[in-house]
């Protein structure tokens, strides 16, 4: 039992959660040698992998996986999203959100949450004990509440994300000291507030993983040239764990999560190309630039990652699509998607979800009538602009991939099985002794 917990008399069990966006189980469960301290919660409490959500894109997945709700509920089904009953788009921020999140469950209980740099929590909550936005947040500044938070942030050199654009050059070695340097100041802000021992639900996220993934992932499963410089990045958010376990208190149950999984790639596939090469889109813009430059002719178009909808009538404001014709226009696009090979031969894509198989809820309005979810080695993207190709090549050499996402529980009692991430947030919640109805969440407690 912590200081804390000795001075308010106050027994109940705590949870601190700890995210490493895009760390796929694979990497972790087949080299226990080299990460000996995630090993070690495999060995004395319960691991295993777990499937993210459709799509699995960290927009759509953090909102998911800290509310227990898919992106029916959350509102937010990835990076971007259309408003409805028109053809502007939006990227979707923690106002945007329509479900509550897991700290505010926890806030409503009288007791206290510190969040600490996860994705689309901006601007950030003054409902909780402190909050410091992460990935979309623009600036420090604005990102961090209370006050004091952020003046000792500043003081400690923290950043909210690594530099993307590092990544681009062909040499890594910026890149990766940036990486390094990002982690090390989250480290150093995470042990700072664990060891205040003033929270019930401590919850932070190293994203900087899923950053290096992008861009080192193929070098590691391929031998690349900056394989030694992932694995010694990884060693290092495996030491940076088990510093935090070591510090929390007896009371805290300890979790540890990615948002989705990763693997290799080759390809990226620009899909609204494919959609005006197949003759589903066309735009009324010589130099297309965005959605509301489609014209009414269209079909269909995409969002990242793999979202498709068909232009509608009633729905878009130049449909052209029939309600009556709408389920044999979704299979005939189905069926083209299935088919669709890359340059070597290989299905393009693993499967595709039908709207009503995936969402569920009161925000499915801008839901994609279809999500494909790609095979190994293909990265679905969209692009509004006119002279891209179907297939092309760049600086990632690593995409999210729907399976092989981590999930570490410091509780020999919990049991993973087939769970996904849904069934994290009312797991925290039983953990901490929080009341919850059946059925209140997409998920179920593991414990």
């Amino acid at each position: 039992m912590g200081l804390f917990d000795r001075i308010r008399g106050d027994d109940s069990p705590r949870v601190a959660f700890v995210g490493i966006d895009g760390v796929p189980y694979s990497l972790l469960s087949e080299n226990p040698e080299l990460f000996p301290n995630l090993a070690a919660i495999t060995e004395e409490g319960t691991a295993g992998e777990i499937s993210s959500i459709v799509p699995p894109e960290s927009s759509a997945c953090w909102p998911a996986l800290t509310t227990g709700k898919n992106p029916g509920e959350t509102g937010v089904y990835g990076f971007q999203d259309r408003e409805v009953d028109t053809y502007d788009t939006y990227v979707p921020m923690g106002g945007e959100v329509q479900a509550d999140r897991v700290w505010d469950r926890v806030t409503e209980e009288g007791r206290r949450a510190t969040v600490m740099n996860v994705p689309v929590t901006f601007p950030p909550q003054r409902n909780v004990q402190r909050m410091v936005s992460g990935f979309l947040s623009p600036e420090l500044e604005r990102a961090t509440v209370p006050d004091d938070v952020g003046r000792h942030l500043e003081s400690i050199d923290y950043r909210i994300d690594v530099d993307p654009k590092l990544g681009h050059e062909e040499d890594k070695s910026e890149f990766i000291q940036d990486a390094h340097e990002t982690v090390d100041a989250r480290y150093e802000a995470f042990s700072h507030y664990i060891e205040e021992d003033d929270w019930d639900l401590f919850f932070g996220v190293f994203m900087t993983t899923d950053r290096v993934n992008h861009f080192l992932f193929k070098d590691y499963e391929h031998d690349g040239e900056y394989r030694d410089d992932f694995i010694e990045f990884y060693r290092k958010i495996d030491d940076y764990v088990g510093r935090l376990r070591e510090a929390l208190a007896d009371d805290v149950t300890l979790i540890v999560a990615s948002d989705h999984g990763f693997t290799s790639l080759d390809y990226e596939v620009h899909f609204n190309a494919w959609l005006r090469e197949e003759g589903w889109l066309l735009f009324d813009a010589d130099d297309p630039q965005e959605l509301d430059d489609i014209a009414e002719e269209s079909r269909a178009y995409s969002f990242i990652p793999g979202r498709f909808y068909l232009n509608l009538e009633g729905r878009e404001p130049r449909g052209t699509v029939p309600e009556e014709d709408y389920e044999e226009v979704r299979a005939k696009l189905k069926a083209k998607l299935e088919a669709l090979e890359g340059p070597e031969g290989r299905p393009v894509v693993d499967r595709v979800v039908e709207k009503e198989d995936a969402f569920r809820g009161d925000h499915d309005d801008i839901a994609p009538d279809l999500v494909a979810i790609p095979n190994g080695g293909f990265d679905l993207k969209s692009g509004f602009t006119g002279g891209e190709t179907v297939f092309s090549t760049g600086p990632r050499n690593g995409m999210h991939s729907f399976d092989d996402t981590a999930l570490f529980i410091d509780d020999p009692d919990a049991s993973i099985g087939d769970a996904d991430l849904l069934d994290i947030a009312p797991t925290i919640l039983e953990l901490m002794d929080i009341d919850f109805a059946r059925g209140e969440f997409d998920g179920a407690s593991l414990v």
